[in-house]
């Protein structure tokens, strides 16, 4: 038994064949055989299934039976199976010129030369979670298209916009900001239907949390939906926007709208010292929970015509130059934000967005709250009229403006593309 007689055995592993010989040891009952592959017969391991298992085509490759022990044993002997060859360098096309390489140490390319990679280096992230929903809301049933922005609507109050809100939670966006559109009957001079805890956006604020109790409501502090004059604030008889008659109003509707539940009351109407005056009237109500996102940086811009349209809020006469920002002023931001800072905001806003990519890297280079960002009606309208036209790819620079603006520093996006975007995040095709 103890003899030195070799023992052959042949065996097949796919369209390979390879012979294991088998050495018995002295020892039958404690020694184990060891292996030596033939290397007359080599077994090569493909990821491919190719003489294998050849009515389905889908199996895996038959192990051979072996021992961890056995296979490092195989290893060691320099009997390693192997594996596919190297694959040959792809030709260049006819007529490359033979260069030398270039002396160069740092190629940033090696860290985007696949998609996996491309991936793993990625600086800057975009989730559902980054996003605002802006609704238009009014006291009908009917959902009404708004001609400048396709696929917005004035959405009714009782039904749209709890439909609306569904289909956002749906993809993960669970953040919107409300914007109503106010019967002319009830606009005055002074806006107080901004403060009617009965008006359409406390109610809409309750529905919604009723039927939603967790979802983020932001709600816009500003005059300029109630006024019969179109302005953010109480005008005088000589065309002068009034600051501290308007921040009293606004106070007002801050405190009634965080009573109706919002989470978020957010100041647009750049009147000097409103934060500060939201935040004491809030405090002083039992509202310190409730946040302040104020739009910190809010310029007098072209790009907010479509909005206007969907509010029918345009100013009765002039401009309003005297309260937002000039679009030429950089350093300017640095004083809104200090105030706001100082005051007790709890975000900061850039209004609009990516024309102003500057601002939001210098908030976000300068203070460490959240920074918002507003990718205004113009901006969405712009984008839409393109893809329309058949000029862009309306998904690709949707998804890449919105990625610019959280690359430059933005942390939530106020955005009309929040549900088309978050079906994109989420891989819907709808």
């Amino acid at each position: 038994m103890a003899s030195a007689a070799m023992l052959n055995s042949p065996c097949n592993i796919g369209a390979v064949k390879f012979e294991v010989t088998v050495k018995p040891s002295p020892n039958l009952l404690c020694a184990r055989p060891s292996i030596r592959l033939n290397r007359r017969r080599v077994l090569t391991i493909r990821s491919s299934n190719e003489g294998h298992d050849k009515g389905s085509g889908s199996g895996p490759l038959r192990k051979m039976g072996l021992s961890d022990e056995e296979c490092e044993a195989a290893v060691v002997a320099r009997n390693a199976p192997e594996a596919p060859p190297v694959p040959p360098k792809p030709a260049a096309p006819a007529g490359t010129p033979i260069v030398s390489s270039l002396p160069i140490n740092r190629r940033p390319r090696r860290n985007r030369r696949s998609p996996a990679v491309r991936a793993a280096f990625q600086e800057t992230n975009i989730s559902p979670a980054n996003l605002v929903y802006p609704l238009f809301i009014h006291e009908g049933e009917e959902d009404t298209p708004i001609g400048a922005m396709p696929g917005c609507y004035r959405l009714g109050w009782r039904h749209g916009l709890v439909e609306e809100v569904s289909k956002a939670r749906d993809v993960g966006v669970n953040s919107i900001v409300l914007f109503p559109k106010v019967p002319d009957a009830l606009k005055t001079s002074t806006g107080d239907e901004a403060y009617n805890e009965n008006g359409l956006v406390p109610r809409a604020i309750r529905l919604l949390k009723d039927k939603y109790p967790d979802l983020v409501i932001y709600t816009d502090v500003a005059l300029d939906p109630y006024s019969s004059d179109g302005h953010d604030g109480i005008v005088r008889e000589d065309g002068v926007i009034m600051n501290d008659e308007t921040v009293h109003q606004l106070c007002k509707q801050a405190v009634a709208q965080a009573r109706a539940g919002a989470d978020v009351v957010s100041p647009s109407d750049m009147m000097d010292g409103r934060v500060g005056a939201i935040r004491a009237a809030l405090d002083a109500e039992g509202f310190q929970h409730v946040s302040i996102m104020s739009y910190t940086a809010k310029y007098a811009s072209s790009f907010y015509g479509p909005f206007r349209e969907a509010l029918d809020s345009n100013p009765r006469f002039g401009d309003k130059k005297t309260y937002q920002m000039n679009p030429a002023n950089y350093r300017e931001a640095l004083v809104e934000l200090q105030a706001d800072e100082s005051e007790g905001a709890d975000i900061l806003l850039v209004k609009p967005g990516l024309p102003y990519l500057d601002i939001i890297r210098l908030l976000r280079d300068k203070s460490a709250l959240p920074i918002a960002a507003y990718q205004v009606s113009g901006e969405y309208s712009m984008i839409k009229a393109g893809g329309v036209l058949k000029m862009i790819d309306e998904e690709r620079v949707m998804m890449e403006s919105l990625m610019c603006l959280r690359r430059a520093g933005a942390d939530i996006i106020l955005t009309y593309f929040a549900l088309q975007a978050g079906r994109c995040l989420c891989g819907e095709k709808r």
